[in-house]
């Protein structure tokens, strides 16, 4: 979609929100290709008309080049004409170039009282912008912490206890509540139960909350996604993929946490393949696993047979703004983990985030914990993340 289109819909936003029937419009959308049905199953799940149409306009931005003119299209098809003649006018309406003072030169007094004054307006400005930038945490606790702990398997599952894992947890356990969380730590969950712990999170009302971090200690696997690679497992062997564990807390599933930052840190690998690296100059020497005691949380990918319906797992997910998910590991990749001190990832994010959380912002912090991770051992691993935050996210320390 052209700049200039997006600004239309923003700037005709309020009126859409207003006065937009959605009702109609859900059947041709999906008949001309601009939405799936499960994409209109979770607009239509946005909550009242006006939430629908909201969502409905944000979402729009996403959908490629032909969104516009075919909205628009649409519009007068089910008689709403009247905005799409609104939403023409703010396309064609260029943004209105700043007006020119008066420029006769005048004389200034560098040294004087206007000096002073000057400089610190400039100074008060430039404090403003920073802090427009950075997200607010100012309530006690100034959020939930979910931490889900699966270390035994049943057998069937054909997956390994997870040893090491009991001391990531204490470790995150003890960070996050010294970073002002409320924390609630789940051990050995069923995928089904995962899911229903997730959904209760997403379903309480965190309005006197300022942000809310999800925490997934698990084996891991590749699986088919949109925006968020990678899936979990629950302790029978079922695997329940990042994106729509993600989705629970989009906009449209978890109001009370718009605007605010979701942070997702998972502890599981991407796949299967295991990294040698490639040779380079470096100071510091490998770091390798003491005792032969290195696991993985590995398994295969497998592609599902025939004509399965994984609706949960290519659905795609609103504009996913606010959020950043935090992998162990590159897609595709295992991630290591030692039974004495717990995993190379939340070993190092721990550490980190012990060091820094009161000076730095959490993007900085992850490019320390990829940095250390990827100097450790002979197999190689290597953190990232997904980062759709709009703002710089600063931990309250106590």
């Amino acid at each position: 979609m052209e700049e200039a289109q997006r600004r239309a819909l923003r700037r005709g936003r309020a009126r859409l929100v207003a006065a937009l029937r959605v009702a109609p419009l859900w059947e041709p959308l999906e008949q001309r290709g601009l939405f799936t049905r499960p994409m209109v199953e979770e607009l239509q799940s946005a909550g009242s008309r006006g939430d629908q149409a909201r969502q409905l306009v944000i979402d729009l931005e996403t959908r490629g080049k032909r969104a516009f003119p075919l909205f628009l299209s649409i519009l007068r098809d089910t008689g709403q004409g009247d905005l799409a003649d609104m939403l023409m006018e703010e396309c064609g309406h260029l943004p209105t170039p700043p007006q020119l003072g008066d420029l006769r030169p005048v004389e200034l007094d560098l040294r004087g009282e206007k000096h002073r004054k000057t400089s610190t307006l400039r100074r008060r400005v430039f404090n403003c912008d920073v802090c427009c930038q950075v997200y607010e945490l100012k309530s006690d606790p100034c959020g939930c912490c979910l931490i889900l702990n699966n270390i035994n398997f049943s057998q069937d599952s054909d997956l390994s206890t997870r040893a090491g894992s009991d001391v990531d947890c204490e470790k995150l356990e003890k960070r996050f509540k010294a970073l002002s969380f409320d924390v609630l730590t789940l051990q050995d969950l069923p995928a089904q139960k995962m899911v229903l712990e997730l959904q209760k999170l997403a379903r309480q009302d965190h309005s006197a909350l300022d942000c809310c971090v999800v925490v997934i200690l698990s084996h891991g696997c590749q699986t088919s996604h949109i925006q968020f690679p990678g899936g979990v497992y629950g302790t029978d062997g079922k695997a329940i993929p990042v994106e729509k564990i993600v989705n629970y807390f989009n906009g449209s599933h978890c109001p009370s946490l718009r605007g605010k930052p979701k942070l997702f840190f998972i502890q599981a690998c991407g796949g299967e393949q295991r990294d040698r690296g490639f040779v380079v100059d470096s100071d510091s020497p490998g770091d390798e696993a003491p005792g032969g005691s290195l696991e993985s949380d590995a398994t295969p990918f497998q592609t599902p047979a025939g004509n399965v319906d994984q609706p949960d797992a290519v659905a795609s997910l609103p504009t996913p703004s606010d959020i950043l998910v935090s992998y162990s590991t590159f897609p595709g990749f295992v991630s290591w983990r030692e039974a004495s001190s717990g995993s190379w990832y939340v070993e190092t994010l721990d550490s980190v985030l012990e060091q820094y959380a009161h000076s730095e912002d959490l993007l900085n912090m992850l490019l320390r914990v990829a940095n250390a991770v990827s100097a450790k051992g002979r197999y190689k691993q290597i953190p990232g993340c997904f980062n759709f935050l709009r703002k710089k996210f600063f931990f309250r320390c106590k």
